[in-house]
């Protein structure tokens, strides 16, 4: 038979292999294997072995029926597609990108007769690109390209990103008849996780996850890159594949079994080689897992690229509005605020306190002791303004001078706290400030600005007095 397999494999034009898969008598696959394929197939495979992996084909001389991890890397999803086509007799095609591999796959299987009835065969038809094939991504089955073309339009056309993103993922929970679906944003760097967005069934008696995750769960998160090994995602829905994960990640198989997880698909979402966060669905309908395989599969492609978008101008945000020395926010931002209290609040009555402190002594630590130790003592000044106003925003508005707003409506808690600072911040071998304050309106803060300028200069006046030797 394996002579006939590889005539038929030499009559296609394309790449061409043939895999057995062994099956048992409870249903689970045993070994998979590569029985032969067309000069294409070992050639194309040889020329893209840098990019395939370090087993790859051509270090090994190839031998008929010898496990298929012995010639190009293992792969818990190309099992899985081989046992659906051999054992199960279905013809398969998908278009992907492995996470491993910087090119895109595209693969049909295609069922062939066995005669043996502990042995399934199936032949793979494929072909490599490093560039995306936009058409290709598109041939699919009708139901799924509606529901990816949905969530891609939802994505491109929201002027709000969060209530887009809560929407979609409750349209992925109902197309997978999945109890809970979860997008994870992570940082590698800071070793850090947090939920973008979650939904849950309605009789579910999963807890949301936003409940479970705490300091020590990126320790988990670190897991799942190992298990998914290069492959497109991590599949774990039947006995063999939970057996499988409790010998591969006894950490993540401990954490989701304890949790009334009886099934889960996960997928990276990556853009541009980092991986940006994770998506899953846990407890869907297995009976449809090659069709919420494919509909996640082409999902991430997009939801990684509006997810980089999103963080990248969060990112820009950020950095508009962010004094990068000191954490704090910065003169842009403040006159932002500013010029919006202005134009919107003319005749509010709102309350608010302004207050002005300029550090002291800032060129006397810059002479002496260098810049560097001049940026310490900005970044501990900004440290003290946050200690003692944590409930109000600060600015650093240039230089050695920051501005605290506080829309505080009690004008004694407000006098209190700034009695305080002062207190704490006098002495001028620490962080000493010249400190001026005013409590109006919103309807009035030019006038409460000017009054807390004009303070805080006749503060500085008077310390400089005291300590002339300080004078910048």
């Amino acid at each position: 038979m394996n002579s006939d397999f590889h005539a038929f494999s030499e009559h296609i034009k394309a790449m061409a292999s043939v895999f057995s898969v062994e099956v048992f008598p409870d249903g689970s696959y045993g070994n998979i294997r590569l029985v032969t394929g067309n000069n294409i197939f070992f050639q194309t495979t040889k020329d893209n072995q840098s990019k395939i992996g370090d087993e790859g084909i051509y270090n090994t001389d190839f031998i008929p029926n010898q496990p298929y991890y012995h010639y190009i890397p293992k792969d818990k999803n190309f099992e899985e597609f081989c046992y659906n086509s051999a054992i199960l007799g279905k013809t398969l095609h998908t278009y992907i990108r492995p996470e491993r591999m910087p090119i895109w796959i595209h693969l049909t299987a295609i069922p062939l007769q066995s005669d043996k009835p502990n042995i399934g065969y199936c032949a793979y038809v494929q072909s490599f690109s490093e560039m995306p094939d936009y058409e290709l991504m598109t041939n699919i089955a009708p139901d799924i390209a509606s529901n990816v073309l949905e969530i891609c339009m939802k994505l491109r056309g929201a002027n709000n990103f969060t209530a887009a993103i809560n929407d979609i993922i409750s349209d992925i929970r109902n197309i997978c008849n999945a109890e809970h679906c979860c997008i994870l944003s992570t940082d590698f760097n800071q070793r850090k996780c947090s939920v973008l967005c979650e939904a849950l069934s309605e009789k579910t008696e999963l807890p949301l996850m936003k409940s479970l995750i705490d300091d020590d769960f990126f320790a988990v998160v670190d897991t799942w890159h190992e298990t998914i090994a290069g492959s497109t995602c991590a599949f774990v829905k039947d006995k063999q594949d939970w057996e499988n994960l409790r010998n591969r990640n006894p950490v993540w198989y401990k954490s989701i079994k304890s949790s009334g997880i009886d099934n889960i698909i996960l997928f990276p979402l990556r853009y541009r080689n980092q991986i940006l966060g994770f998506i899953w669905a846990t407890n869907f309908d297995v009976e449809n897992a090659l069709k919420i395989k494919e509909t996640l599969e082409l999902t991430t492609y997009f939801l990684s690229s509006e997810l980089a978008s999103h963080q990248l101008f969060n990112r820009l945000e950020v950095l508009s509005s962010q004094d990068v020395l000191t954490g704090v926010m910065n003169r842009n931002a403040m006159n932002n605020r500013i010029d919006s209290f202005i134009a919107n609040n003319a005749k509010s009555e709102e309350s608010v306190g302004i207050v002005f402190a300029d550090l002291n002594g800032l060129k006397h630590v810059n002479d002496n002791d260098g810049h560097f130790a001049g940026d310490l003592l900005l970044k501990d000044a900004a440290l003290s303004l946050q200690k003692h106003f944590p409930e109000y925003e600060i600015y650093r508005a240039g230089g050695d001078e920051f501005m605290v707003l506080a829309l505080e409506p009690d004008k004694d808690t407000f006098i209190k706290k700034v009695e305080r600072f002062k207190s704490d911040t006098a002495a001028p071998d620490t962080v000493c400030f010249a400190t001026g304050w005013s409590y109006g309106t919103l309807g009035a803060i030019r006038k409460a600005l000017q009054t807390a300028d004009s303070n805080m200069y006749a503060d500085k006046e008077e310390f400089y007095k005291k300590h002339p030797e300080r004078k910048r």
